[in-house]
């Protein structure tokens, strides 16, 4: 598995981890993530540099990308979404906003995996379209 794609994993991981438990920090929530992962062995520095990037910007947007869920959103609510699609949901669009370096294609395709690896059946679609209207709107080429 690529560096990216491992970091994004352990990005996802740490976002929800920081949902789940009170007070916990951005570095607490990424050092578990990583530590869980531990059969992978020694994480690649590029790895935990981007997972701490995504992580940081998330929190440090998260109020932005959360209005740009609901206004694209059909009939959802943030607060009723799955705690994964909405993690996925804020990676991806954290990616499409502000990274430009990042192609569209490649931050949906890597969310629609995260979906489908962490997510239940429909998380794979659900994030697809989502992503596809937010990416339109923001004018992602």
């Amino acid at each position: 598995m690529g560096a990216r794609r491992t970091a994004r994993e352990r990005a996802l991981q740490a976002l929800y981890q920081l949902e789940m438990t009170q007070g916990a920090t951005t570095r607490e929530a990424l050092d578990s993530a990583w530590a869980a992962s531990a059969e992978d062995g020694k994480p690649e520095p590029d790895a935990v540099k981007f997972a701490k990037e995504l992580v940081e910007g998330v929190e440090a947007h998260r109020e932005e990308i959360d209005a740009l869920i609901e206004r694209h959103s059909h009939n959802w609510r943030l607060d009723r979404m799955s705690r994964i699609d909405r993690n996925v949901l804020r990676l991806g669009i954290f990616e499409l906003k502000y990274r430009p370096d990042i192609p569209r294609k490649v931050t949906i395709n890597e969310a629609v995996e995260l979906g489908k690896n962490f997510g239940n059946e429909e998380s794979s679609a659900f994030v697809n379209g989502l992503l596809d209207r937010v990416a339109v709107a923001l004018g992602k080429p």
